[in-house]
């Protein structure tokens, strides 16, 4: 019997597989990313330390939002931004919400964030896309993030002392099941910040870990 093929889906496949067959949740023929975008006790205390950052300039930024999902989280910002970028992989999902959600100061792209040139722009949110990606992928969209000032990276990682950054292949699961997380000031990725400040985090129940949201102000 040959043997099966076992060279990783592209990035894009993964994705659009998890959405068509509902593998994050939600009812068949609708777009749901997961408890994790809209459990309140988690959603709800995020929602506000964004805006309070956002709220916190003078003049409202331009807002890149990498891995919108089903943008039940990332549409409350749109209202503080001076332009609002919501960016995902999946062409339906984008689509999806185009119809959804009309602001005039909302665009959606469906990009390829590893691999596609990103919108430029003040600030840029990462929440809970990192740690579905290998190594390679995050390492590929780090060094993009440059092109802004402020970045909102948000990560389920292990609770106490954890091996950072050990490689997966990119899809459904995360380092948690291998007791690791991805810490983007660590090695390989060793991301350039000269500022970190550690905006929320939720313990999540039996000992499944907490999910970090920190703010890095990037070095240029």
């Amino acid at each position: 019997m040959a043997k099966r093929n076992k060279t990783p889906w592209p990035t894009k496949a993964v994705m659009e597989q998890i959405y068509d067959n509902n593998l994050w949740g939600g009812a068949t023929g609708t777009f749901y990313s997961g408890e994790g975008s809209h459990h309140p006790n988690w959603v709800k205390p995020y929602q506000q330390v964004v805006i309070d950052f956002l709220m916190s300039f003078s003049e409202k930024l331009v807002v890149c939002d990498l891995g919108c999902g089903d943008f039940n989280v990332g549409n409350v910002f749109v209202a503080y931004a001076q332009k609002y970028i919501a960016v995902d992989i999946v062409a339906d999902l984008i689509h999806y919400n185009q119809q959804k959600y009309k602001q005039e100061n909302l665009t959606f792209y469906c990009l390829d964030i590893a691999n596609d040139t990103l919108p430029n722009g003040d600030c840029v949110i990462i929440r809970q896309v990192l740690q579905h990606l290998s190594n390679k992928e995050i390492q590929n969209i780090l060094k993009k993030l440059s092109n802004y000032s402020y970045a909102i990276i948000t990560e389920h990682i292990p609770n106490g002392n954890f091996q950072p950054n050990i490689d997966i292949i990119s899809g459904q699961g995360i380092r948690i099941k291998k007791k690791s997380g991805v810490a983007v000031l660590e090695p390989p990725f060793l991301f350039n910040a000269n500022f970190v400040r550690i905006m929320h985090t939720i313990d999540l129940e039996k000992n499944k870990g907490r999910i970090v949201t920190t703010l890095y102000k990037i070095i240029h």
